[in-house]
């Protein structure tokens, strides 16, 4: 019995300890890069501040809360629709901030030696994802079921 007690307690603290640094690193990661308020100064919406932090942190709760359990949604489609757009919106502004703070673009510019093709590498890096995107979704997906 002691011995269960030590086992489940080790094990909660592995997880809440694995939870506090990946927690840590998110909030890192979104603060360094500047992307709330970055998002705000460009769609201009400062005084909805509150409202984006709040969607971050309500968002990375829900996210935990349905990644911990065995509870699922069946959605309609359409917002199905939406929530994947809003998901791939998010994923692409983390990349967009990522790559603007770290001028990345620049520097591969300058090794792949393309100084005057920026549109062109950026055509391929965006027409990549959607197609990669659309082959998991619409074939790997399906047939792994």
């Amino acid at each position: 019995m002691i011995e269960m007690i030590f086992v489940y307690a080790t094990l909660i603290l592995i997880g809440l300890g694995s939870g506090l640094i990946v927690g840590s690193g998110y909030v890192a990661v979104i603060t360094v890069l500047g992307i709330i308020p970055r998002l705000t100064q460009i769609s201009k919406t400062n005084r909805a501040l509150r409202y984006y932090q709040w969607s971050v942190i309500f968002g990375a709760l829900l996210g935990v809360y349905f990644s911990i359990t065995t509870i699922g949604l069946s959605l309609p489609i359409f917002i199905s629709i939406v929530w994947g757009f809003t998901h791939g919106i998010f994923i692409g502004m983390l990349a967009a901030a990522l790559t603007e703070v770290l001028n990345v673009f620049p520097i591969l510019m300058k090794r792949i030696r393309m100084r005057g093709n920026l549109l062109i590498l950026l055509m391929a890096i965006v027409l990549g994802k959607i197609l990669g995107s659309l082959f998991h979704w619409v074939i790997f997906v399906n047939w792994m079921e």
